[in-house]
């Protein structure tokens, strides 16, 4: 009986293993091999020195090791924080009608997390889209969605003009997403490298557009610059950092709006400010952070004070809301964001998943996020 249990244990894990090899190395969830040929176009970046792409800060590596992956573990078993909502997060519903009414005016639609749906001197731009339901490549790897619903289904969206991507990590470049919006999106804007993915995935190259850090490119009566971000990339551990990072900029003739992307506290905030002037409204990475990755990563208190460095009228907490990626409360975010806000006196807004927000007409938070 034990010689049959034994093998029987030994023949599953055989197979799960088997099985992981199979799909690491086929399935199109990864995305392009990015290979060292198909990184030849990208030599001439100062970000990039012929295998990776990297950060304007050189930090120390830090090897691994058993005591720190110990530590970790410590941490994630023994964590008393809420991650999880109780309940699954009420989400407002948006019509498409609504989405189809004629604005002068900048509309935005949050999804959770960092995506967001914004009309802009009459354009639908789409950033960052995870509209699935988990942000790992198999829905074994990651916790879900904390609701299932999204304020507007892909089928439901109106034709979107530009898909603007920050970085290729699965919450934020989605395959299934980009597949499902694929026939919707008349351009995709995304940072060096990112393209070969979406090639991969069947997005023509003409419908596509890499730029640098402090590149632009020009669509309609708006303007997209791709801004430094202190982060990382890869969607698998032999592409780490095969592929750029960074923010976006949107700017027009009224206004500007900054997007930050995943990104630790850095210089680039100020320079942004410098560069750009006085921002409209900042959507700024202040969720998933952890001691452990305090350079990648922002906490709400250094969120608010890059709104101040960036200039920003208003800042708008992001990569909180819909997954749980770190160890803090799921909603430790925006509530630490208002305090620091109201102590420095930076203007924030934390809306409601699916709330309409004009840009114009900015609310005070209501306190939503509370889980009453």
């Amino acid at each position: 009986m034990i010689k049959k249990i034994t093998l029987t244990i030994v023949t599953l894990l055989f197979l799960l293993s088997l099985g992981g090899y199979i799909f690491y190395h086929t399935s199109d969830q990864f995305g392009a091999d990015l290979d060292p040929s198909s990184l030849q176009p990208y030599q001439d970046s100062k970000q990039f020195n012929g295998t990776l792409f990297s950060n304007t800060i050189a930090w120390p590596s830090k090897k691994r090791s058993f005591s720190r992956t110990m530590g970790w573990l410590q941490e994630v078993l023994f964590s008393d924080a809420q991650m999880r909502p109780d309940k699954p997060v009420e989400i407002l519903p948006v019509t498409p009608k609504t989405l189809l009414e004629p604005t002068k005016e900048t509309r935005i639609v949050w999804f959770g997390h960092s995506t967001f749906l914004m009309q802009v001197g009459q354009m639908n731009l789409l950033f960052d889209p995870m509209l699935t339901s988990t942000p790992a490549p198999h829905p074994m790897l990651a916790g879900s969605r904390y609701s299932e619903k999204l304020p507007i289904s892909i089928e439901d969206l109106p034709e979107i003009d530009a898909v603007l991507v920050s970085h290729d990590h699965y919450d934020h470049l989605d395959m299934v997403s980009i597949k499902q919006l694929a026939t919707k999106v008349g351009h995709f804007y995304v940072p060096l490298g990112l393209g070969l993915h979406l090639q991969q995935w069947g997005i023509a190259t003409e419908r596509i557009t890499e730029l640098d850090w402090w590149q632009t490119a020009q669509l309609g009566a708006s303007e997209f610059t791709l801004t430094p971000a202190e982060h990382f990339s890869g969607r698998r551990f032999d592409t780490r950092n095969k592929t750029l990072w960074g923010g976006w900029v949107v700017e027009n003739q009224s206004q500007r709006i900054f997007f930050s992307g995943d990104s630790g506290y850095g210089p680039h905030f100020k320079e942004v400010g410098r560069r750009f002037g006085e921002i409209d409204i900042a959507f700024l990475d202040t969720g998933q952070y952890n001691r452990r990755w305090a350079r990648v990563h922002m906490t709400p208190e250094q969120g608010v004070q890059a709104a101040i460095d960036a200039k920003a009228k208003v800042m708008m907490p992001m990569h909180w809301g819909a997954f749980t990626l770190s160890l803090h409360d799921w909603n430790e975010p925006p509530e630490r964001a208002l305090a620091e806000a109201k102590r420095l006196g930076q203007a924030i807004v934390v809306p409601q998943i699916g709330e309409m927000l004009q840009l114009n007409q900015l609310k005070q938070p209501n306190g939503w996020w509370r889980d009453d």
